[in-house]
C-alpha cells in the first residue's frame, strides 16, 4: 500500500502553553530513576478552555507538547540512562523526526483555563498540542521496559 504523505499531514496549533520552573533543558532531571516532583501550570488558551469541562474528575493527564527548541534529529541516540546507543523511538530524546513530547502529569486543580499539575518535565513556554485523560488498562505485570530494564540491572 502506498501512502500520500502530503494528504496525511497537518499543521498543529498550540492549545496552550506550559508555565514551568525550567528555563534550561539541563535543569530537567533525566536518566534512570529521574523524579519529576515539580509543579507547573498548563495555561489553556481561551478558545480551547471549554474543552476542559469535566477534567477535574481525572487524577492524571497525558500532555502532548512540542519540543519547540529542538533542532534536527538523530535516529540513534545514547540516553543519559545508558552508555549504549538505542533507536530514538525507544527513548525520550528531544531530537526526534517529529518534535512531539508526551508527559503524564498529576492534576492538582483547575481554575478556569489553568490546570495546576505536578510532574512537569517541559521548559517554560512550551506549546501544548493536546491533553487527554490518563487511563490505563494494562496490568503492571504485563508491562515490559525494554532496554531500560537491562540498563537498570547493569547499574543496580
Amino acid at each position: 500500500m502506498k501512502w500520500k504523505v502530503e494528504s496525511r499531514m497537518f499543521t498543529p496549533q498550540p492549545i496552550g502553553f506550559v508555565c514551568s520552573p525550567f528555563n534550561d533543558a539541563s535543569a530537567i532531571p533525566k536518566g534512570l530513576g529521574a523524579q519529576h516532583p515539580e509543579e507547573g501550570v498548563l495555561e489553556i488558551l481561551p478558545d480551547f478552555a471549554l474543552g476542559l469541562t469535566d477534567i477535574e474528575g481525572y487524577s492524571h493527564l497525558i500532555v502532548l507538547w512540542a519540543f519547540d527548541r529542538s533542532q534536527a534529529f538523530d535516529l540513534m541516540v545514547t540516553p543519559p540512562s545508558d552508555d549504549r546507543p538505542h533507536g530514538v523511538f525507544t527513548t525520550r530524546s528531544p531530537r526526534r523526526p517529529n518534535p512531539i513530547g508526551l508527559t503524564i502529569v498529576e492534576l492538582l486543580g483547575r481554575e478556569n483555563g489553568s490546570l495546576c499539575v505536578r510532574g512537569v518535565d517541559m521548559l517554560d513556554g512550551t506549546p501544548i498540542l493536546d491533553i487527554k485523560p490518563y487511563l490505563s488498562n494494562v496490568p503492571a505485570e504485563k508491562l515490559r521496559r525494554g532496554w531500560l530494564a537491562e540498563a537498570e540491572a547493569r547499574k543496580g
